[in-house]
């Protein structure tokens, strides 16, 4: 049986407006037999208040034109409708808070607006001369690529150590999706220290890592890095910013993380655990 899609976008999400709804992306999960979905929506911010961890570190934030503020009532509205509509479906609210470490103060005001079963915590932006800008292709053009994904991983460490916001983290390394093909390919056990550092403060932690199935999959040794390291659960997310994506390739995730070591949970909705 497939398990919760934990990691899920709709057009409450700045940048799947035109591409997805809550009533689709239901109807999908409905379609393919998952028990739950968690509608995380993008919570970015182009500017810090006052007391944003991320203002006293004397940097700015990089042009963000696309973002725009989470609207929390209309979010709520569509919720409570597709919960009426789809029965059969646990659908859990939630939200995918981007740099919670640095925009701190701003995310504790969105989670106060609400309430949010799940909360993911992500890393998509690193400082880069003074400016906090979004890891992409053009970044990944500035800096060379092994080195970008170190400062990554050292980011990410930070993000896990400072802050409490979020309980499953999402996309461990998401600056892979951009690694460009001119560096050869990415290998994970080229920059094992950073994951198995990070995974360990996670678990220190008691939180939830996220295997992202529209990331390139991990493989069974990075979720074993997981494992020993102490990780007690496994949460599912297809980050399906379109509704045919939901639930996309969690019958190979399965496969990984069984092999790994991590068994189903208590019930269908639980997280897969050790």
């Amino acid at each position: 049986m497939l398990p919760a899609d934990h990691h899920v976008h709709s057009r409450w999400s700045w940048d799947t407006q035109a591409t997805s709804t809550m009533e689709l992306a239901c109807a999908r999960a409905v379609e393919l037999g998952l028990p739950a979905l968690a509608f995380t929506e993008h919570v970015d911010f182009t500017a810090w208040v006052h007391d944003d961890a991320g203002n006293h570190r004397g940097q700015t934030v990089g042009p963000r034109p696309r973002v725009q503020p989470f609207d929390v009532a209309g979010y709520s509205a569509d919720l409570s409708r597709c919960r009426e509509m789809f029965p059969q479906l646990r659908i859990l609210s939630g939200i995918e808070a981007g740099e919670p470490h640095l925009f701190s103060d701003s995310v504790a005001a969105v989670l106060n607006s609400g309430q949010f079963d799940r909360v993911l915590g992500s890393l998509h932006a690193i400082e880069h001369r003074g400016e906090l800008q979004f890891v992409d292709h053009t970044l990944f053009g500035r800096l060379e690529a092994h080195d970008l994904m170190r400062r990554y991983f050292e980011e990410l460490l930070v993000l896990v150590e400072s802050s409490a916001a979020f309980g499953i983290l999402a996309h461990c390394d998401y600056a892979r999706r951009y690694w460009p093909a001119a560096a050869g390919d990415y290998r994970e056990d080229e920059f094992e220290d950073g994951y198995r550092t990070v995974f360990r403060a996670l678990a220190a932690s008691g939180r939830a890592l996220e295997v992202n199935t529209r990331s390139p999959l991990a493989s069974v040794d990075l979720v074993r890095w997981w494992w020993q390291a102490g990780g007690e659960a496994v949460s599912f997310g297809s980050d399906a910013h379109d509704p045919y994506s939901v639930g996309n390739r969690f019958g190979v995730a399965l496969d990984v993380v069984e092999a790994a070591g991590f068994r189903p949970g208590r019930d269908r909705f639980d997280f897969w655990r050790r």
